[in-house]
C-alpha cells in the first residue's frame, strides 16, 4: 500500500484508479492547463497547440493514462465518503467541524514514488513538486483509520455510529431550524 512522506497509509495501491476525468479538461476534450497557462510548462503548452489543445489522456483512441500527463489532476467532486457512503452535511452559520475531509493521493515529479498528503500544507512541505492531485472525500473516521495504516479505501464497511449519530444531530437541527415558530413565541412575548 502507498504510504505519505511522513509514512502513513494512503489507503490504495493505486491511486488511478479513483482518478475521474482531469479537472483542468474542458467538455470538448481541451487541455485547458496548456490555453491558460502556457508559461508554466512552455513545451507541453507547445505541444497541445501542435495538437489543437486535445487534452493527451482524454481521447479513447490514445494510449496514454493519467499518469502519461505531467498536469493531471483529478479531485472528487461528490460530496460523501468514498468508504463508507457518510454524505457531508454543513449547516449555515455554523461553524462545526465538517463531516468530510479531503484525501490527497499525489506523485511526486520525476521521482516515480508515490506520495499521498494529509493536507495542501504537507504538499508545501515536499521537496520535490507535486504535479499530480487525486483527492477523494473520506469521513473524518475513516480519514483517520486510513492513516492509521490499517483501513483500505476499498474496503466494504458501513459509516461508524458516531459519525450515524453526529449526521442525525445536524439533520435534527436542521429541522428544528425549518419548523414553524412565530416571534412571540421564540422571544417571549407573552412574559
Amino acid at each position: 500500500m502507498e504510504k505519505t512522506p511522513r509514512g502513513t497509509s494512503v489507503g490504495v495501491d493505486d491511486p488511478y484508479a479513483f482518478a475521474g476525468v482531469c479537472d483542468r479538461c474542458t467538455d470538448d476534450g481541451r487541455c485547458r492547463y496548456a490555453f491558460e497557462r502556457p508559461d508554466a510548462d512552455p513545451t507541453f503548452a507547445r505541444e497541445r497547440a501542435a495538437e489543437e489543445y486535445a487534452c493527451p489522456v482524454h481521447d479513447p483512441e490514445r494510449e496514454e493514462t493519467p499518469a502519461d500527463c505531467p498536469h493531471f489532476r483529478s479531485r472528487n467532486r461528490d460530496r460523501e465518503c468514498v468508504r463508507c457512503g457518510l454524505e457531508q452535511k454543513r449547516l449555515a452559520h455554523d461553524d462545526e467541524r465538517p463531516l468530510l475531509e479531503e484525501h490527497h493521493l499525489s506523485y511526486a515529479d520525476g521521482s516515480g514514488s508515490t506520495a499521498g498528503s494529509e493536507s495542501p500544507t504537507a504538499e508545501a512541505e515536499d521537496e520535490d513538486e507535486l504535479s499530480h492531485e487525486i483527492t477523494v472525500y473520506l469521513c473524518r473516521w475513516c480519514h483517520s483509520k486510513v492513516h492509521s495504516s490499517w483501513a483500505r479505501i476499498t474496503d466494504d464497511v458501513a459509516p461508524e455510529p458516531e459519525a450515524v449519530a453526529e449526521l442525525e444531530g445536524r439533520r435534527g437541527r436542521e429541522l428544528d431550524e425549518l419548523g414553524f415558530e412565530s416571534a412571540a413565541e421564540r422571544y417571549g412575548a407573552d412574559e
